[in-house]
């Protein structure tokens, strides 16, 4: 027995598994009890060797453009991903499939074009997310947090968005905080309910002064508690072509319809006077007759 009356053996066991993971430890990596740190190492692709059982798994500054789905799924107990400043893009949908354990995912600093349902929908205990600093990250589909319940921050900060649903980010029960500076916001009618819902809801928005319209350039720069305040006037009283048009139409057949309610009264007031007359002209002939 040891000092403590702690038995040898679970020191023993504990000094083995340290061994074993430096043993396994992928190369050109650091690693740590349940860490596995791969920062700036100019790696091209996913490393190997990553023991099973790893937690954390930072991989920024890398070179990686591709996540294996196959291997990434081995690592089960992972519940921090760090790929900041890598080069991972185009289709990530069902990538993250076997790691549902999953709390902080970092892929900003990377080149991300969409976002849609199946990209973080296994995610179901996500916290954290960061999706900032994709200059090519045009689109967020309606539904693509839907899964994400647990979110509390999500950063999407520095993107080539220009709009995202209300409901996107409204249906997030436990968001707490959300990046939204220095995108390309289009600020029209359409994006109106979103900003009204930035104005009253209780969520941060950090960097709230660099959260400006894009477009139009009668917007450009201007903070979203004055563009609320010039598209709530646009936006609800000013009448559109379409609007004339069907406005137009709707007095045509009104007016239509009082022609031919008045021909139809001509018509009536005319068979009554004729019926009428008739009436009088055969009363008469009657009298004559008796007479």
């Amino acid at each position: 027995m040891s000092p403590s009356g702690r038995p040898w053996s679970l020191s023993l066991m504990f000094l083995l598994g340290m061994a074993s993971e430096g043993i396994n430890c992928p190369s050109r990596c650091s690693c740590q009890y349940l860490e596995v740190n791969c920062t700036g190492q100019q790696l091209q692709e996913f490393p190997v060797d990553i023991p099973l059982d790893t937690r954390q798994l930072i991989l920024a500054a890398n070179n990686v453009s591709y996540l294996p789905v196959v291997e990434l799924s081995f690592l089960a107990d992972l519940v921090y991903l760090d790929c900041r400043k890598n080069f991972l893009g185009d289709d990530l949908d069902f990538t993250f499939i076997g790691v549902a354990k999953l709390v902080y995912l970092d892929l900003s600093f990377n080149n991300l074009t969409q976002v849609t349902f199946s990209t973080f929908s296994h995610l179901l205990s996500l916290v954290v997310l960061k999706i900032s600093d994709n200059p090519n990250l045009v689109a967020i589909e309606k539904d693509a947090f839907a899964n994400n319940t647990w979110l509390r921050h999500l950063d999407v900060s520095r993107t080539g968005l220009t709009f995202l649903d209300t409901s996107t980010v409204r249906d997030l029960p436990n968001l707490r905080l959300l990046g939204l500076s220095d995108n390309l916001w289009h600020c029209n009618c359409s994006f109106l309910d979103f900003i009204t819902w930035m104005m009253e809801s209780d969520v941060h928005f950090p960097d709230a002064d660099n959260i400006t319209c894009y477009t139009p350039v009668g917007l450009r720069a201007l903070r979203m508690p004055a563009a609320e305040a010039q598209l709530h006037f646009s936006c609800l009283t000013q009448l559109y072509k379409q609007d004339y048009v069907f406005l137009c139409l709707v007095g045509f057949c009104i007016f239509l319809a009082g022609i031919m309610a008045a021909w139809l009264a001509g018509i009536c007031a005319v068979i009554y006077e004729a019926h009428a007359s008739k009436g009088e002209e055969e009363e008469e002939e009657e009298e004559e007759d008796t007479a």
